[in-house]
């Protein structure tokens, strides 16, 4: 069997335990993850739902059994062996981060929307003298 063949039969076995891996660890990056994978699986069903509205079982049926199959395989997707792993690292790393107080924030925050401003002008600046002075060339037609 190739290794691309095991793969697959183990994402499939996989998906169809209900078991979590590694129960503690990366907790809140797995919460937040399938959180996330089942608020777009629901806005799908919902969206499709209302695609096709008229026919009830278009309407309800489809969209529900959809979106219960894709809230599983999105529990499963969080516990699947190697993304969870992934996602365990990921919460390792992220509280390694050295977060700014708040006062580090609202400063770096300011220094940010100063510096975009003085750019926007610099910018207009260059922009009106180019215009100016292409007018004066010929190249433009004044408007």
């Amino acid at each position: 069997m190739t290794k691309e063949k095991s793969i697959q039969v183990s994402f499939f076995q996989q998906l169809l335990q209900p078991g979590v891996y590694k129960r503690n660890q990366g907790r809140v990056a797995r919460q937040v993850t399938f959180v996330s994978l089942a608020v777009m699986v629901a806005l799908g069903a919902w969206r499709l739902s209302i695609y096709w509205s008229g026919d009830k079982f278009y309407e309800f049926g489809l969209p529900l059994i959809l979106l219960l199959g894709g809230w599983w395989i999105s529990y499963r997707l969080v516990n699947w062996t190697n993304f969870a792993d992934f996602l365990i690292a990921v919460e390792g790393e992220m509280a390694k981060v050295s977060w700014p107080t708040r006062g580090e924030l609202v400063r770096s925050s300011i220094v940010v929307i100063v510096t975009i401003f003085m750019l926007a002008a610099i910018l207009f600046l260059y922009d009106l003298l180019w215009n100016k002075l292409l007018q004066m060339l010929g190249v433009l037609q004044g408007g």
